[in-house]
């Protein structure tokens, strides 16, 4: 007869509807079955003497495996490494970054013994000057043929040698930059490490030999002088070398020929040539490489006609077809010549003015 003892899928049929109005809200599905902690024996278990009619059974585990603990734990120590690293690296590239020595300057005004050469157009003084056979603009900047190194790739002595000429370029042949307009073109490549160095010596130039703004750059005060010809001759080499296993090193020594006026003055007021002789040391790390940026590591400036007496750091203030310069230096200077002598002031040699 039906009653508690009932299934409850329902009672059989013809049973009492009392037992099934019992078991409507319960369920006994297999996980319910399958967690009871009490467990009849079966019907040849329970022919065995003194055996219960129920056994008592071991509680499932619903912790983790031990795999599980294994691999979670692993995995919390990857992450907290991956944090250390994190926090641990700005640190390490600061500490390398250290390395980066300040750009060591030199800037020798060459002043000229007579009055300043001038002619009516560029192209005459030119013709009859030492910079005749230059190139115009970048094509004076050729790249030589490249090797690679104990350490640099072939194509890593390129990018040393064609990021040190993108800086001569910037630094020496933008009319905005000579104009003293802007900074940047030639500021975008320095190393982050010489941003402050180069910031300080445009804001603060100072004669010391770490902070003069012609020290970083070609630049002609603006309120006395204009370009005159922007087609700028030039001439000179770049060569690269190994410094050591985790740098190259890049020297560029180059002269610069402008065609100048008066910045005030007519279209056709009188044309004179001042020239810039700039020996740079470029250091190339791997991460310099990398970024196309370039360590300065010292710059050799000689540059004419100019007056000792005039202050050279913030912008060089050429003098004009006409000028004379009231006291000059202890020797005559050739920047034209490359083992010509100098001093702190210099005197223009002869042989390096137009003859006109």
């Amino acid at each position: 007869m039906g009653g508690p003892g009932d299934p409850p899928e329902g009672t059989p049929e013809g049973g009492p509807a009392g037992g099934e109005d019992e078991y409507r809200s319960v369920v006994f599905d297999e996980s319910f079955v399958r967690a009871a902690r009490l467990q009849e024996y079966s019907a040849q278990e329970r022919m065995a003497d003194h055996a219960p009619a129920v056994r008592r059974r071991p509680p499932l585990h619903r912790g983790l495996t031990r795999q599980a603990l294994i691999l979670v734990l692993l995995i919390a120590v990857a992450f907290a490494t991956a944090i250390y690293m994190g926090v641990r690296h700005p640190y390490g590239t600061a500490q390398a970054r250290r390395t980066v020595e300040p750009l060591r300057m030199t800037v020798i005004p060459l002043a000229p013994t007579g009055e300043v050469p001038g002619a009516t157009d560029a192209e005459s003084l030119y013709t009859h000057s030492p910079a005749a056979p230059y190139e115009v603009g970048a094509e004076g900047i050729p790249l030589p043929v490249s090797r690679s190194t104990a350490h640099f790739s072939d194509s890593q002595v390129v990018t040393a040698l064609t990021t040190a000429k993108d800086y001569i370029v910037r630094s020496s042949l933008y009319p905005e930059v000579l104009t003293g307009r802007q900074v940047h073109p030639a500021r975008s490549l320095l190393d982050a490490d010489q941003l402050d160095q180069f910031d300080q010596s445009i804001q603060h130039p100072a004669a010391d030999g770490r902070h003069a703004a012609t020290g970083w750059l070609v630049r002609l005060d603006p309120s006395r002088v204009r370009l005159a010809d922007d087609r700028i001759r030039v001439q000179g080499d770049l060569q690269a070398t190994e410094a050591d296993s985790g740098a190259l090193e890049v020297t560029a020594d180059h002269t610069f020929v402008y065609a100048l006026r008066p910045a005030r003055a007519a279209a056709n007021a009188a044309v004179s040539l001042f020239t810039v002789r700039r020996e740079l040391t470029f250091r190339f790390t791997r991460d310099d490489l990398r970024t196309h940026q370039v360590q300065l590591v010292t710059s050799y400036v000689q540059a004419g006609p100019l007056a000792c007496a005039e202050d050279s750091t913030a912008y060089l203030r050429p003098l004009l077809a006409g000028q004379t310069a009231r006291t000059g230096g202890p020797a005559g200077t050739n920047p034209y010549e490359t083992d010509s002598p100098t001093a702190l002031c210099g005197t223009l040699a002869a042989g390096a003015q137009p003859t006109v």
